[in-house]
């Protein structure tokens, strides 16, 4: 196994610690949709537009989304969170969030992560599993280690209003 994976979780760790500060300073990117409860959808970040590219563009997103729907299925740990939802649904969702967060030509229009998440008993050791899920995925895709660093760097900070149990 790539030794990068639980560093990088710890790292996702480190930078949850951080969050609500960041948010704070951050509240309303004027780049940003904002959700009905106030934060923002997804912070598109146009200097990300390059790492878009070394993702595969749109198309690329869809493919590492269809893998890491795989790795979360396979994972003991993640695998009851998505056993009986739309999973395709969560994969398009996933792939416009993504898209506008690394500057794509799309449009995310989901809920925010606080809403998504509400009364799903989130842990930090769930969302540090899927974290590690989309690690593998975004490896196995070839996307270069310091464009996932980057994707990874802008999502940490959503960790809190996803993980809703301590």
């Amino acid at each position: 196994m790539n030794r990068k994976f639980p560093v990088l979780a710890a790292l996702i760790v480190a930078c949850l610690a951080t969050a609500p500060l960041a948010l704070a300073q951050n509240a309303t990117p004027a780049s940003s949709a904002m959700s009905q409860d106030g934060y923002p959808s997804a912070p598109r970040d146009p200097s990300l537009k390059p790492v878009f590219a070394e993702f595969g563009g749109k198309a690329g997103l869809v493919s590492l989304m269809n893998t890491f729907m795989d790795n979360l299925m396979a994972d003991p740990v993640t695998h009851p969170f998505f056993a009986n939802v739309d999973r395709d649904h969560i994969k398009m969702e996933l792939v416009d969030q993504f898209c506008v967060i690394l500057d794509g030509p799309c449009t995310y229009t989901g809920q925010s992560m606080t809403s998504v998440h509400k009364g799903m008993g989130v842990t930090r050791a769930d969302f540090n599993a899927l974290v590690v899920d989309l690690q593998k995925a975004m490896s196995a895709h070839h996307i270069p280690f310091r464009a996932q660093n980057k994707l990874l760097a802008k999502l940490a900070p959503m960790g809190h209003q996803i993980i809703t149990k301590p």
